[in-house]
């Protein structure tokens, strides 16, 4: 339930030395889709980097991908099924495989902002209330909030199409199931210490799928890493960038 604002910071922080594309189909101002599948979201993302990332001369260069929760199975299958566009990869607080269902994951917080009655929202905090029972947690709450914009006629809408993804739960905690040789790129592999998005179980596949994978978990943060834990986030995701790549040694 992400937007793209909620990676601002981290882009603007990074600004001096990258450019950044922030998007993620059916979030924020992305164009929604009819049906969700990783595959074809994986596609439709690598034709965002070849058009957005072309030189004048249609040159490509291979971009770092970094992806949160389920935008990091997308960066994952998209760094499988079209490598030579990621140069190294970055997944954040979500493993290859089924995700499960705990009590206050996606699940609920998808089905808890389904309950909200929009025909009787004026204002953001009109929605607040009604998700205060479902979930306490303030943080949480003003995160999802982000997602309601007003609409028409001094209406409130929530801009993540919230229909389709709640009728595709079972594919959204899943993995799809595709060929693909391991992605040999660098990958950064970062963990809330205090989320339980990834599981032990979880350690080889993962480096199954990228060999040259590394690990490091947050202290003191949840699923949400970005916003969580800002600084900690950013330093380790800059050290990760800031690495020379034996394969593409011209890459910055």
């Amino acid at each position: 339930m992400g937007r793209g604002r909620n990676f601002g910071a981290i882009a603007r922080s990074l600004g001096d030395e990258f450019t950044s594309l922030l998007v993620m189909p059916n979030h924020g101002e992305s164009a929604w889709t009819e049906s969700f599948s990783y595959l074809d979201m994986a596609d439709a993302l690598a034709e965002v980097v070849r058009d957005e990332f072309a030189s004048s001369d249609g040159k490509l260069e291979s971009v770092a991908l970094v992806g949160h929760s389920m935008g990091g199975k997308a960066a994952m299958v998209l760094a499988l099924r079209h490598p030579e566009l990621i140069e190294r990869l970055a997944v954040v607080d979500i493993a290859p495989g089924a995700s499960g269902s705990s009590p206050g994951g996606f699940e609920h917080l998808l089905t808890s902002m389904m309950t909200v009655d929009l025909t009787t929202v004026t204002r953001r905090s009109d929605a607040d209330a009604q998700l205060l029972d479902r979930i306490p947690d303030t943080t949480i709450r003003q995160f999802l909030l982000q997602n309601l914009r007003p609409a028409n006629g001094g209406s409130y809408a929530w801009q993540p199409n919230l229909a389709m993804l709640t009728g595709a739960l079972d594919e959204i905690l899943g993995w799809p199931e595709f060929v693909a040789p391991p992605y040999t790129g660098p990958v950064l592999w970062i963990a809330g210490e205090k989320s339980n998005y990834i599981r032990e179980e979880d350690d080889a596949l993962m480096r199954a799928l990228f060999p040259r994978v590394r690990k490091v978990t947050i202290r003191d943060s949840g699923h949400w890493v970005h916003s969580e834990q800002p600084e900690r986030f950013l330093a380790t995701l800059r050290y990760f960038l800031d690495q020379p790549n034996p394969e593409h040694p011209t890459a910055g």
